[in-house]
């Protein structure tokens, strides 16, 4: 047995009740050889970042469950029939919450005020964020900001982040470009660990609609 998550995006006429019943019968499928619901948390109606099967919005429930891998591919067929299911992502659970919220830690890193006073000093390619070394570190520190044409950074005082949730658009959007691509390591000082997972959180984003995959250019 092993914990799964699974983000469904329903009809966005479907109210709490009437997903709540649809669920069940999936979740049946996916517990029949012994596996349990540990959560199910309703999202509820959200703006899609690019239209999904002609619909702008969605409903979004995301819930965790222990489950027999050879129960899953019965599962995934009964979604794949169902017309009102927009899309469904189905991943081993790595920690992640079901909210759309990353893990921090307890006390956030405070840089001090001769920190600050040497980043008014720096030169633009002097400048590296609080995470920018090269060891490798686990958790990694919250993103930094990044402002003028050159990209300079500065560093951000915040709580580290020990899990990167794919589900969290406020700490992904730190990381990508105004064209939507995702900012390089050598650009975000991040560790090669951290860059990996937050490749693989910005793609699951993506899929599931709640990060675009380019900008829009207005004007």
């Amino acid at each position: 047995m092993r914990l799964y998550e699974v983000v469904y995006i329903l009809d966005a006429a479907l109210d709490e009740a009437a997903a709540s019943t649809k669920l069940e019968k999936f979740h049946e499928l996916a517990t029949v050889r012994g596996g349990e619901i540990s959560a199910v948390d309703h999202w509820g109606p959200r703006q899609l970042a690019y239209p999904i099967k002609k619909a702008s919005v969605g409903y979004y429930v995301v819930a965790h469950f222990t489950a027999d891998a050879e129960a899953l591919p019965e599962f995934e067929r009964l979604l794949k029939l169902d017309g009102e299911v927009l899309r469904y992502l189905l991943i081993i659970n790595e920690g992640e919450p079901t909210s759309g919220a990353s893990i921090m830690a307890d006390m956030p890193i405070r840089a001090s005020q001769d920190d600050d006073e040497d980043d008014d000093d720096d030169d633009d390619d002097e400048i590296i964020a609080d995470y920018g070394d090269e060891e490798p570190r686990d958790p990694t520190s919250a993103p930094p900001e990044f402002s003028g044409a050159r990209g300079r950074r500065r560093r951000m005082e915040g709580p580290r982040v020990i899990v990167l949730n794919y589900k969290d658009v406020e700490t992904l959007s730190h990381f990508i470009t105004d064209q939507g691509k995702i900012l390089p390591k050598r650009t975000t000082k991040v560790s090669a660990r951290f860059q990996r997972e937050l490749g693989s959180a910005v793609k699951r984003a993506r899929y599931l609609a709640l990060l675009p995959y380019m900008r829009r250019q207005d004007g």
